[in-house]
């Protein structure tokens, strides 16, 4: 005979059980929402900077074979059409219009830029991102520059920052020919970031987790100059996740830590200092591919 309390604990039981494998079937399914943040809004142009550019529209693949596109600016350098270019990958929330301060120091350096918004992001179609659709989109961006553009891949450099660098790891993953790559405050994996947040320990990630991004398994088959970087204060995404992911890279490779640093100011507070180890880097990287 099953005892009284148990009967009266069984409803709540239940339901606790049912809470919990709804909650389960949310992650496994809509846990691209709890990883991307897009804003649609463009807040400034590069002509706010003084920065001429154009519009860029690049079609991308869609599972109805609807027309879909991703939207950039193609800033180019001042020196001339066949000066190196810098594809600049941003992260998880906002959009292109948030990272023009990169792009008008990249162009400082004598670069053309090309900024990009994921689908979901900015003017881009309006799909809610995922790793495999960003994937898709820079891929685009690629056949873009190469294809249409005819640009040596020998002259093509990428940022990323935060999860825009484990989407230029995997873009480098796929076309080990660029001449560089720059890793911002970036991380070394999903899971490692789900352990790292402390706010899913009572589900079974390993067997939910879809979105991987798993930067620190792909870096070391990496072979072109990459640099990393990091503020030390960065409560976003740890500094050592950046040490991790530059242990594991292969050479040439290089580090630069900025004391007191946030996840978003890197560049800010590094000053001239980041700007000259970024401009060292990039000169560099493009003689090793033209000595």
């Amino acid at each position: 005979m099953i005892p009284l309390y148990l009967m009266q604990l069984a409803p709540i039981l239940t339901g606790l059980a049912t809470v919990y494998a709804v909650a389960c079937f949310v992650l496994l399914f809509r846990q691209n929402r709890f990883i991307f943040f897009p804003s649609r809004d463009l807040d400034t142009t590069p002509a706010d900077l003084n920065l001429s550019y154009q519009d860029v529209w690049l079609s991308v693949p869609s599972p109805q074979n609807q027309p879909e596109q991703i939207h950039g600016w193609w800033i180019p350098s001042s020196f001339g059409s066949d000066q190196p270019v810098m594809i600049h990958l941003h992260g998880n929330s906002s959009n292109i219009s948030a990272n023009l301060g990169y792009a008008q120091n990249f162009h400082e350096m004598g670069l053309s830029v090309l900024l990009i918004d994921y689908r979901g992001f900015g003017q881009s179609s309006q799909r809610f991102p995922s790793e495999k659709i960003v994937y898709q989109d820079v891929e685009a961006v690629w056949n873009y520059l190469v294809h249409q553009k005819n640009i040596n891949p020998q002259k093509i450099c990428v940022f990323g920052h935060s999860l825009g660098g484990a989407i230029a790891i995997e873009f480098a993953l796929r076309h080990p020919e660029i001449a560089g790559l720059i890793v911002e405050s970036s991380f070394t994996s999903m899971r490692d970031m789900v352990d790292f947040q402390e706010k899913y320990w009572m589900f079974p990630i390993n067997w939910l987790l879809q979105q991987r991004f798993a930067s620190l398994e792909k870096v070391k088959d990496l072979k072109m100059p990459i640099l990393f970087a990091h503020g030390t204060a960065d409560e976003v995404v740890p500094f050592w996740m950046s040490e991790a992911l530059y242990g594991a890279a292969t050479e040439p490779k290089q580090l630069l830590m900025v004391e007191a640093a946030d996840h978003n100011n890197v560049r800010q507070v590094g000053g001239v200092e980041y700007f000259n180890t970024l401009q060292q880097f990039i000169q560099q990287a493009f003689e090793l591919q033209y000595p």
